[in-house]
């Protein structure tokens, strides 16, 4: 019964997004909803138990990916693998990806209980990098090369321009995945003289 319950909540949030209503998933069930009430206490409980799974099949999706590279000491193809399993699973399940990454929902609080789930996929990327640090394959120079320029906001623009289109996706590819693609407003990246 609580994976049906689940089943109708999240065609529920497919559809009207993380405005839950515990009575319009009692009335697809067919049933009254006081008897949801047996299995999940309250609105906040659904969404808990959905954020759950969520958190758990991105994670899964993020830990398959990167087990499924064979030679463990390719760490960008591990990075990259890792990177685009995260993206299919987001591409293929947009409302789990918009209840986890999206607006907050009006006076939820997530419990405690959530924090593990939700770091499966960040240890995931940080076992790659600790993995490479282990094996002297990276250092801190070298890591630049699977992540991000350091330095701060100013070392995008200093970054070559082909680092700067890379640099730059994430936002789309996040206004695609959370259906905004055609209303977001994404600007872009930003020039410096010293990087032209």
């Amino acid at each position: 019964m609580i994976a049906e319950i689940k089943t109708i909540a999240r065609r529920h949030l497919e559809t009207d997004g993380a405005n839950l209503s515990l009575r319009a998933v009692a009335r697809d069930m067919g049933m009254v909803s006081s008897a949801l009430y047996r299995y999940f206490a309250s609105r906040d409980d659904l969404l808990t138990a959905l954020i759950l799974d969520a958190y758990n099949a991105l994670g899964e999706a993020a830990e398959a990916a990167d087990a499924a590279v064979t030679d463990r000491s390719q760490l960008r193809a591990r990075w990259l693998a890792t990177a685009r399993g995260i993206r299919g699973w987001a591409l293929r399940t947009p409302a789990e990806y918009a209840l986890l990454f999206g607006t907050p929902v009006p006076g939820y609080a997530a419990p405690a209980d959530t924090i593990t789930a939700a770091t499966r996929t960040p240890v995931v990327l940080i076992r790659i990098l600790a993995d490479g640090f282990a094996s002297g394959a990276l250092t801190g120079e070298s890591a630049l090369r699977i992540g991000a320029p350091a330095g701060g906001p100013g070392a995008l623009a200093a970054a070559s321009p082909a680092r700067r289109r890379t640099a730059s996706r994430f936002p789309r590819a996040n206004a695609r995945v959370s259906g905004h693609q055609n209303k977001a407003k994404v600007p872009a990246p930003a020039t410096h003289p010293a990087a032209t």
